[in-house]
This record gives structure tokens, C-alpha cells and sequence, in this order.
């Protein structure tokens, strides 16, 4: 009986050891996009908006006829591409955080009130959510954006309102399993409000739960900015965003292939992060139970 424990207990201890280690990983990656974001044009002389078409498509450093001047090269309009990477980090988590914060509390809002209560409140949350899953997001950001024109804040709105489900099919079912328990009876026969329980209550025992939800939801809405960027709707130029930089540098990728190299690795690595975070935060906190 002791070796088939043996073999067991090995693979799930290296997955632990692989989790783990892709938690920090995660965190290391999104630490350092931050911040670059928040001091990273600070420290860096270059302004990501000047142009000079005397230095056009200057290659990076790990190439022959670089620059000092610009370690990552240069555009199609000779604006440095470090400093316009680095601008449009701060553009890509700027959009993954409001998108968050704005889909956070439409679905939280809509999935405790309907997990909570039950009933006819909860039948028009599923409705809500139903018709919500049946919306084809990309098409109908496209639309709202190419009607509506192209803007940060419309961007914005616009995933939020697209990309709220998640928040209120995750808090709509934890809600409903803490609603029964001790300390929300307690809190009741206390002669506490339904507000009260709901925020100082509720939503702190479901928080763990949208925590993770909110690392995913982060990822896919800076995926559909770069998706926007790219086809000329989203973030309008000159702004750097990550998708804008690849299309406009998708004209000389034959020639100068870095162009969308850079900015295409920046994109994938920041996901990348984001995921690895969301995976570790649900690694630790999956075997949590609800108090």
C-alpha cells in the first residue's frame, strides 16, 4: 500500500512546486509592467511622441546599425519605441483596471442580489445574464465603437458593459452558499440591515472568489483594447497602445519584423503574468472553504 501513496503524493507535490513558482512568476511579470507604467517615462529621456523621420526604423540593440539613443529602436515616424512601450503599458493596465472595476460592479452588484434574496429578483439576474452570454462581445464593441468613434473612455464603457458576467454568475453562487450560515443568521437575529449584511457580511467572504475572477477579466479586456487598437477602433493615435503599435507597424513587418515583434511579446508577456497570477490566486485560495 506504501509505494501507490508514494507515487501519489510525488506529482501532486510538483504541482504544487510549479504552481507556486508561476504564482511568482506572475508577480514579477506584473510588478515590473507596473511599474515601467508608472515611472518608466520618467526615467526615460526619450518622449513618446516626438517624431523624427531622420531616424525612421532604426532596429534595436540586438541588431546591427542601432542607436544608443534608442536602445528598442525606432518607428515609422523615428518616435522611440521604448518610450512608446513603456506609455502604452501604462495605456493597457489603465483599461484592464477601469474595465475591472467597471464590470466588477455591475456583475457583483447584479449576482449578490440575486444569489441573496432568490426568487423573482434572482430570475431577472439569470435573464440578465442569459441575455448578456448570448451578446457576441467583439462584434458589438466593434459596432459601439465604430458608430460611437473611438476614445479611452468609450473603450472603457464599452467592455465593462460587456465583460460583467463572470463577476455575477461567480457572486451570485458563492452568495448563495453563505447565505445559510452561522454567521449570516447571526447577524440577522442581531437585528442587522440587509445593507449591512450584505457589505460587511457577504461580500467579504465572496471577495477571495472575485478576486481571481477580476485577474481574468483584467486579461481579456487588455487582449480586446490590443483587438480594438489593432483594427483602428479603439485607442486613437497618437497614443502608443500595444494593438496600435502592431498595425501600424504591420506595413514593414517583412522588412523590419521588430516592429511588431516588440510590442506583440509585450502583449503576450503581460497576459501571460496576469494569467499566471490568476492561476496562483485560485491555487491558494480553491482550498478554502467558506467560513
Amino acid at each position: 500500500m506504501s509505494a501507490p501513496l508514494a507515487v501519489q503524493v510525488v506529482p501532486a507535490a510538483a504541482a504544487s512546486r510549479i504552481g507556486k513558482a508561476g504564482f511568482v512568476i506572475g508577480i514579477a511579470i506584473v510588478a515590473v509592467v507596473a511599474a515601467a507604467a508608472l515611472f518608466g517615462n520618467a526615467l526615460l529621456p526619450a518622449d513618446p511622441f516626438t517624431q523624427d523621420l531622420g531616424n525612421r526604423l532604426k532596429p534595436p540593440f540586438w541588431m546591427d546599425g542601432t542607436e544608443s539613443a534608442h536602445p528598442l529602436g525606432t518607428d515609422q515616424l523615428g518616435r522611440d519605441y521604448l518610450a512608446r512601450l513603456v506609455y502604452g503599458a501604462r495605456i493597457s493596465l489603465l483599461i484592464g483596471i477601469m474595465t475591472v472595476i467597471a464590470s466588477g460592479l455591475i456583475g457583483i452588484t447584479l449576482g449578490v442580489l440575486g444569489g441573496f434574496f432568490g426568487g423573482r429578483v434572482d430570475d431577472v439576474v439569470l435573464f440578465a445574464i442569459t441575455t448578456r452570454l448570448s451578446i457576441p462581445v467583439v462584434l458589438v464593441a466593434l459596432a459601439v465603437v465604430g458608430l460611437l468613434g473611438s476614445g479611452l473612455g468609450l473603450v472603457v464603457a464599452t467592455l465593462g458593459l460587456l465583460l460583467w458576467d463572470r463577476f455575477a454568475v461567480v457572486a451570485r453562487a458563492t452568495t448563495m452558499q453563505v447565505r445559510t450560515l452561522d454567521y449570516v443568521s447571526a447577524a440577522w437575529c442581531a437585528g442587522a440591515s440587509t445593507a449591512h449584511i450584505l457589505v460587511k457580511e457577504i461580500l467579504p467572504n465572496i471577495a477571495s472568489h472575485l478576486a481571481v475572477v477580476a485577474t481574468l477579466e483584467m486579461a481579456l479586456a487588455i487582449l480586446l483594447e490590443a483587438a480594438l487598437s489593432f483594427l483602428g477602433l479603439g485607442v486613437p493615435p497618437p497614443l502608443p497602445s500595444w494593438g496600435l503599435m502592431i498595425a501600424e507597424g504591420k506595413d514593414y513587418m517583412f522588412f523590419s519584423p521588430w516592429v511588431i515583434m516588440i510590442p506583440g511579446v509585450a502583449l503576450f508577456t503581460l497576459v501571460l503574468g496576469i494569467n499566471l497570477v490568476g492561476d496562483g490566486l485560485r491555487n491558494l485560495l480553491g482550498t478554502e472553504r467558506l467560513r
